[in-house]
């Protein structure tokens, strides 16, 4: 839908061809994400009541042989007449069901992709992976192939993850991305690469506001470095962590603290209260988005726009 919806805004024809699930059902998704399907063009080629009635069932001709050519004669008209610059079809489980031989899908999949070479659309297929086994067949048909999956962990929220498995003629980030479904669509959370944000910046200590801190440490930490503070509990780890964060605020960095274990009121005791950006976060839920952070932050307390690093 986010799909369909950016090219509606951008003025280009859309259309949506939906084989499962109805324009009801389409409509109150995209409305409980505040998403409008006005000027979006959708197509239903779903079973009608007639079908479940016993004449209409058949006895001699296997669904494949009538229905499956029925169905993709109906979205060859229907593409023709809204000509699309944006097309999604949903789902292919449905075609894979109706053809039964994979010999039969697999051609009726690449006629549908020699049709459309020539329409000027961007396609976009919805596969739910009904099938026991990967289709790769198919993979090998289209252009690309973006997955994605639900990880269960043992604790926490279930993992969303999105993979681009493939995607002829164009460089993408390999590996796993994190993703999360809120109100409004998707958002996406790019995997981490070290490499990406190396510097040829020499390095410059960042001081911790205590001189004699700075002067066992060579001047104070290496900007760009990690730094793990160690010790038993009351040995002041925290104290000495959240004046190095206010040393950095005064000087007009942007800061942010994580913790795991206090609550805010109380980290907030041990600093100003216009120490920048402070977020609490429960061990069941580790992945935050720089919205969601920036979300939190207490700007009443800060006179200085909230960043997150």
């Amino acid at each position: 839908m986010q799909f369909i919806r950016d090219g509606v805004r951008k003025g280009e024809r859309t259309l949506y061809i939906t084989l499962s699930e109805s324009r009801a059902d389409l409509s109150h998704a995209a409305q409980s994400h505040g998403l409008s399907i006005e000027n979006v063009e959708i197509v239903e080629l779903l079973p009608n009541e007639g079908d479940l009635l016993p004449e209409q069932q058949y006895t001699v001709f296997h669904p494949a042989e009538v229905e499956l050519n029925d169905r993709m004669q109906r979205i060859v008209k229907e593409i023709q007449r809204v000509r699309p610059e944006r097309l999604v079809i949903d789902a292919l489980s449905e075609l894979r069901m109706l053809a039964k031989d994979p010999l039969r899908y697999r051609r009726q999949i690449l006629s549908l992709k020699d049709f459309m070479a020539g329409q000027e659309c961007t396609v976009l297929l919805l596969d739910d992976r009904s099938s026991r086994d990967p289709d790769l067949q198919l993979h090998s048909v289209v252009h690309g192939v973006i997955s994605m999956d639900k990880v269960p962990r043992e604790y926490g929220k279930t993992r969303r993850q999105i993979e681009i498995v493939k995607l002829r003629g164009t460089a993408y980030h390999e590996g796993f991305h994190d993703y999360a479904i809120v109100t409004g669509g998707v958002v996406v959370f790019p995997r981490l690469v070290a490499a990406d944000s190396r510097s040829d910046q020499s390095p410059e200590p960042v001081s911790s506001g205590i001189a004699e801190l700075d002067s066992l440490t060579g001047g104070g930490l290496d900007r760009g470095t990690s730094t793990l503070l160690i010790g038993p509990a009351g040995c002041g780890k925290t104290s000495l962590a959240v004046q190095w964060a206010v040393t950095a605020a005064k000087r007009g960095e942007s800061c942010v603290l994580f913790s795991f274990e206090e609550a805010p009121s109380t980290m907030m005791m041990r600093a100003p209260v216009w120490v920048s950006i402070f977020v609490r976060t429960s061990p069941a839920e580790k992945s935050l988005s720089t919205e969601s952070i920036l979300r939190r932050c207490p700007r009443e307390n800060s006179s200085r726009k909230c960043s997150s690093t």
